[in-house]
Formats: structure tokens, C-alpha cells, sequence
């Protein structure tokens, strides 16, 4: 893959709202399902999809900026080891073994483990010899995870299977309405405690993928529907996407770009009331990629007769 940077067309400099915003823009013009059986343009969304997995990655993104890692997101040098993450004494591995959170990177398939910590907390406390000290009871460590989830499966809820470095599975539930940057608490699911003391906590903090054509704001959801120039005049009914499947849309006469419709009851459901927000359908005019000359003789005949109402710039002499 290509310098990520330049794949999705952003400084290095570039905030994580204009890195999501270039994501966005690039997906909607090369996802599949607007481009089918076009090959050359597939590719071109995958790339856009691993650069955009990776800068918008915190820890991912320092780590390339750094040199510790590739575009393809591979240890470079001796493994990418970092100093500043494993030494002893108050950083993230010292501050896991006292109680704190130990911190993990999680995809879909998969997370990255450090149990450099580990040892060096086992070697503290004369740990790793006969199961632990005697006389010492105290609570696991808390642990963090952080999974990517489609944008879909956090609308809908989804039963998700974490596999964890050491070849260890963690089942993860993420219910309807689950909103990027939102935190799961799994019980006991940390590391063990000692001396008969109770196991930490697992704490899953949720990324959720951009979607191609669907934002959430709050609990709705927009849409941006392309609708033709005959239908935009005409009217007729169209069948437009929502989180639960396709619904058929009618399309009132001279409709124009910026009409907007609602569907009630098609958003986001609230995790906390059950009560769903609604999907907001905003019309955006395509005109035929292909103009015909009736079709341009027609629009010319009309506006030599409707010229007085073709100001559509009006309201800029009012400014």
C-alpha cells in the first residue's frame, strides 16, 4: 500500500475530523456497490479502507509517524519494540500489575499483546515461582481493549469474537445503538487476581467504521439520495436504503437538491430507552450523464420562455 497519507489525499498534519471526512468522501465515490465489477476502482477502495484503519488509529497512526511500523501497519526494525511503552516504573505495563488497565489494540480478528509487563511484574513480586507470593491478595488488573466495528453492526448490535494474540477468544455483545468511542464492560474477563482475590475487569472501548452513504447524528441517521432530473420534475417512487434494509420512497413533484424527507422510526435505537431516532433523506439532482440534444433543445425552448424565473442567484443582490 501506498503512503497512507497521500492515499486519501490529506497532509500529515490533517486532524482525525478531515481524515474522516476524506475517508468518507473517497468511499462514497469508490465503494463497490457504485462502481460493480470494476476491479481497478475495488482495489482503490481497499487501500482507501487500510489507510484510513490506520490513521485513524491513534496508537497506529504515532507509531507511523515514528517509523515504528509501515503503511501496512508491520513492525519495522527490530519489531517496532518502543522503549518509552515497556520500561519499568510508572509507565502503561508498571501501572497495569498495581490494579490500573493494561491497554491492547483489538481488530476484528485479532489484538496486539505485550507481556514484556508482565514478566517484569511476575519478577517484582517473585511471581512465576509455585503460582505466586504467599500472603499477597489482590485484585487482577483491569484490561483494555479497542475493536473496530462496522458501522451496521454498532446501528443493530452484533455478537462479536475477539481472538487475542495468545490464541484466547473474548465474545463481545455490542447492543443496538452503540456509539463510536463507547466503552464495554466485560466482568472478570481481566486478569486473574492473587491469593483468592477477584479477577480484573475487561473494558472493550468501540471504533466505529464510517459507512459509504449512512452518518448517524445522535440517534438519526442521514442519507444523501441521488435521484434523477425526470424524477426530481416528475416525481415518482424510488427505493432508498436504511439501517434494516431497502424501503420504497415517494419523490414529490419538483423536488429539488436539499429536499428532505423523514422516515420516523428508521435512525438509530437509543441503548438507554429502546426509542429509535429517525432517517433523514436529503435529494441530491443527477442530471444524465449523457445529455441527448431533445433533451437540450427541450430545456432551451423553456428557458426562452421562463427567463424571469430563472434568477436562481437572487438572493445575492440582497446581501
Amino acid at each position: 500500500m501506498a503512503d497512507p497519507y497521500k492515499t486519501l489525499g490529506v497532509a500529515p498534519g490533517a486532524t482525525a475530523d478531515e481524515i474522516k471526512k476524506a475517508y468518507r468522501k473517497l468511499a462514497k465515490r469508490l465503494h463497490p456497490d457504485v462502481n460493480p465489477g470494476n476491479k481497478k476502482v475495488e482495489q482503490q477502495f481497499k487501500e482507501a479502507t487500510a489507510a484510513y484503519d490506520l490513521l485513524s488509529d491513534v496508537d497506529k497512526r504515532r507509531k507511523f509517524d515514528a517509523g515504528e511500523i509501515d503503511e501496512n501497519g508491520q513492525p519495522r526494525g527490530f519489531g517496532g519494540w518502543n522503549s518509552s511503552q515497556r520500561s519499568y516504573g510508572g509507565g502503561a505495563g508498571a501501572g497495569a500489575g498495581m490494579g490500573g488497565r493494561r491497554n491492547y489494540r483489538a481488530a476484528d480478528v485479532g489484538i496486539d499483546d505485550d507481556s514484556f509487563a508482565d514478566d517484569l511484574f511476575r519478577d517484582f513480586f517473585n511471581f512465576g515461582r509455585g503460582g505466586g507470593r504467599t500472603g499477597v491478595k489482590m485484585r487482577g488488573a483491569d484490561v483494555t481493549y479497542k475493536a473496530d466495528v462496522a458501522f451496521l453492526e454498532a446501528a443493530r448490535g452484533a455478537k462479536k469474537r475477539l481472538t487475542l494474540s495468545d490464541g484466547k477468544t473474548l465474545d463481545i455483545t455490542v447492543p443496538p445503538g452503540t456509539d463510536d468511542g463507547q466503552s464495554l464492560r466485560l466482568k472478570g474477563q481481566g486478569l486473574p487476581g492473587q491469593g483468592g482475590a477477584p479477577n480484573g475487569d475487561a473494558y472493550v472501548e468501540i471504533a466505529v467504521k464510517p459507512h459509504p452513504y449512512f452518518e448517524r447524528q445522535g440517534s438519526d441517521v442521514l442519507l444523501e439520495c441521488p435521484i434523477s432530473l425526470a424524477e426530481a420534475v416528475l416525481g415518482g417512487t424510488i427505493t432508498v436504503p436504511t439501517i434494516d434494509g431497502n424501503v420504497s420512497l415517494k419523490v414529490p413533484k419538483n423536488s429539488n437538491t436539499g429536499t428532505q424527507l423523514r422516515l420516523k422510526g428508521k435512525g438509530i435505537p437509543n441503548p438507554k430507552t429502546g426509542q429509535r431516532g429517525d432517517q433523514y433523506v436529503r435529494f441530491v439532482i443527477v442530471l444524465p450523464r449523457q445529455m441527448d440534444s431533445e433533451l437540450e433543445q427541450a430545456v432551451e425552448r423553456w428557458a426562452k420562455s421562463h427567463a424571469a424565473e430563472q434568477d436562481v442567484r437572487e438572493k445575492f443582490s440582497k446581501s
